[in-house]
Parts: structure tokens; sequence; C-alpha cells
């Protein structure tokens, strides 16, 4: 027998009191990116294999682990048990199978009006409401600007909720408005201390805010507990390994690289995988050329994972990996297939993504000048990839360093300037040493 009750948010489910405790709790789990989630909607459907709403958040889970199969499958059947369910339940299902089956527009414009009636359906939001989500993932020159006007326009609805605080902080950070940011996260920690969004998004506060010991000393307390499984795991130990380069630790870097970072330490979802992995990597690189590096798996991961374009952020990963682990055929043939993917008109990021990856090739044969005249003019446009400035950072990294190496001491200078004057950064002011260096003016002028 069955019962209406309702979510954390106040909103009907239909479904047995069992199922409908599963549930509540799976949600809370995925918005803390915390382990788990995937058992709790699974433990949800086995109370009441008729629950529509859990087999929907289970085929998120899906999705997110990079199973598009299974996700497909799973959001189908939701579908067909949402048919006689109230508005709302059948608009989350709605919503959730445009997430999992329609291309990004569709979806965002589905999700929007689902949360024009319904504001406070968070499982419905949260795929647009991140750096890798629906708006974050647009390629547009603007999704910044738009990702937090759009969390405006629901900010009242929720209020003092610990997750959407998190999130909130996180588009005020990506909006270069840090400041704003960090009432709001330290909030949203107050309320929910081991949420693994909040304490990434705290991460990235004090990275934009240049507060490199103060975030390595942050994730050093808060980490431990953080189960292996658990969404952001991986990644907030990729912000632990930035902050210990940032402050001179590289060798700790490197320990935390090889102990959760590299592929196969865990199961997670290859992009992330990629992601951390190829630019930390590449970070290392610049700052050491001559070290050695486990380049291979990176680019054995890249092949396999993405074979084709279409995901802007995970090729300009691939060409990161394949320009490091020095694999020039295979570098020359992801240039030729990017720019096959943008004349075909199906890339998001237009012409800027075959661009990087060109002046990564000219960086890694050493012709600096070269990648520096590429990158140089579409380096603004890189926001378009996706991902955090955190995360998009090391392309303008790669800049400045091809800058240096190439002797154009005033450009590099330029770049630096304009970043130390948005928060401190002890490399870039060591950069910034190289650069004066370059055009023969005393450090510090």
């Amino acid at each position: 027998m069955t019962a209406t009750l309702t979510d954390r948010y106040g909103y009907e489910l239909t479904t047995t009191s069992e199922a409908a405790d599963r549930y509540v709790e799976a949600v809370d789990l995925t918005l803390a990116a915390d382990a788990g989630a995937p058992e709790a909607f699974e433990a949800a459907i086995e109370a009441d294999e008729g629950f529509a709403l859990g087999y929907a958040g289970l085929a998120r889970m899906r999705q997110l682990r990079g199973e598009p199969v299974a996700a497909r499958k799973l959001i189908d059947r939701a579908s067909e048990l949402a048919t006689g369910l109230g508005k709302r339940e059948r608009g989350h299902v709605a919503a959730m199978a445009s997430v999992i089956k329609d291309d990004m527009n569709t979806s965002l414009a589905g999700v929007r009006e689902h949360l024009a009636e319904f504001p406070r359906d968070a499982f419905v939001l949260s795929p647009a409401s991140s750096v890798l989500g629906l708006i974050g993932f647009s390629g547009r020159q603007d999704r910044n600007e738009e990702q937090l006007e759009f969390l405006d326009t629901l900010a009242d609805d929720y209020g003092d909720d610990w997750w959407f605080l998190g999130t909130y902080a996180f588009a005020h950070n990506e909006a270069g408005r840090s400041e704003e940011a960090r009432p709001l996260v330290e909030r949203s920690l107050e309320l929910k201390p081991r949420s693994g969004n909040g304490a990434h998004t705290m991460a990235h506060v004090q990275f934009e805010t240049g507060e490199a010991a103060a975030g390595a000393a942050f994730l050093r307390d808060w980490l431990p507990g953080y189960h292996s499984k658990a969404q952001l795991h991986r990644h907030t130990q990729w912000h632990f390994a930035l902050f210990l380069m940032q402050t001179g630790d590289l060798a700790g870097a490197l320990d935390v690289y090889e102990r959760h970072i590299r592929p196969g330490v865990d199961d997670l979802a290859p992009l992330g995988t990629l992601m951390d992995s190829a630019s930390f990597l590449w970070r290392v690189q610049m700052a050491e050329p001559e070290r050695e590096l486990p380049w291979e798996p990176v680019a054995e991961l890249s092949t396999s994972a993405f074979p084709k374009p279409g995901n802007q952020f995970a090729d300009a990963h691939k060409a990161l990996a394949y320009a490091g682990c020095g694999d020039d055929a295979a570098l020359e043939g992801l240039i030729e297939a990017l720019w096959a993917h943008e004349r075909s008109g199906k890339a998001r990021a237009g012409e800027m993504v075959p661009a990087v990856a060109e002046s990564l090739e000219a960086f890694a044969r050493e012709d600096y000048a070269r990648a520096a005249e590429i990158l140089a003019p579409v380096a603004g446009q890189v926001v378009r990839l996706g991902g955090s400035h955190a995360q998009r950072e090391v392309f303008e990294d790669t800049l400045i360093e091809a800058f240096l190496r190439a002797g154009e001491g005033e450009q590099a200078t330029a770049v630096l300037q304009e970043r130390l004057s948005r928060r401190p950064s002890p490399r870039d002011e060591a950069w910034l040493d190289r650069a004066e260096e370059l055009v023969g003016a005393p450090a510090g002028d």
C-alpha cells in the first residue's frame, strides 16, 4: 500500500514510507557529493518497485558514472511509471529524461520550465547548476554570468538551504565575486560540515583569493573521512595537490597524485580522471621539464573514454595528454578531428578548441613563439570549454610559459600583472620576476 509523503523540500512523493526515506537519503547524498547515493536509490526501488522517482534518481547516477545505456534504460522505466502521478512528479521525471536523453539546450529548457513551477525541486536543478552542467558546458562565452543569473532567480525559494548556499557560492566565485561567495559557503559548511560540494566550493574560493597555504590546511583537515568512492573525492584531492604545489611542496603534490588522482586509482567517471590527471601533470611538466612523468595511462584513458570529439572539455585535456606524452601522431589526428568537428557546425565552443590543441602541439615541439601566437588570440575564449576557472587556468599558465620561453617578457608581464591584481600568488610573482628580467626591468617595479 502506498501513501503520499514529502521530500526534504516539501514536494510530494507517491511511494511507501521506507522508499521515501531511502530516496530522501539518496538525494541528500547526491547533493553533498557523498558516497552511497546509487545504493540508496537502489534501496528505494527495492522498497517500492513502482517508485518512478527512484528510477529517475538512479538513472542520473548512472549518467554521472558515464554509463549512458544503463541511464537510458532506467529513465525509460521511470517515464513508464510516472504516467499516473501528479504534475510535479511527472514533470520531475520528464525533466530528468531530457537531461539524460536530449541535447543540452533542450534539456536546459525542460529544466527551466519545470523549475518555473516547482523551484525547490533541487534534484532537477542540480544538472543545471554546475560548471560541468547544462549551462557550464553550453560553450557560451557568458556562461558564468548566465549561471549566476539563473540561480539568482531561485535564491529566495531556497533560503538557508545548505546545498543551494554552496552551489550559489560556487556561481558567485566563478563570476569573479569571491568575497560574496565566502560567507555563502561558510554558512553552507556550518549547516552541513561534511558536504563534499561545500568543501569543494571552499577550495575554489581559497584558490581564487590566493590562499594556497590556508587551502592546503583546510583540505588536510577536511579530507580524512571523505569516502574514496564519493563523487568529488579525487577532485578535492586534486585541489589539495595544487595547493601543495603552490606552497612549494611538489613532492607532497606528486604523492597525492599517485595515491588519489592517477588513472586506475578509482572507478569514478573517466572525464574527472582525465581532466584532473592531465592538468596536474602538465603543470608539473611546465615547472620541471626534465622530470619523467607517467603520461601514458592518461593518454590511454583519453583515447578509450573519448574516442571522438564532442565534449570540448575532454577534448582539450586529451590534447594535454597527447602533448605531454609526446605522441605526435595521436595529437595530429586529434587536431584534424577537432577541425572536422568544428566544420560540421556541432562544436559548441567553435574554433577555440582545435586552436588550443594546435598551441599545445607547438609547445610540445618547443616552438614556443608559435604556441603563444596561436593561443593568445583565443585565451579569452577558453571559458567556453566549461569547467571552473581553477581547471582552465592551466591553459593560461601555458600561454605565460610560452611567452617566457619565447623571450616575450612584455606579453607575459601583462598577463601576470592582471592576474596578480586579482589575487596574490607566489608562483605568479616568481614568473613575473622572470618576465621582468626578460624586458630588463628591475624585479618588483
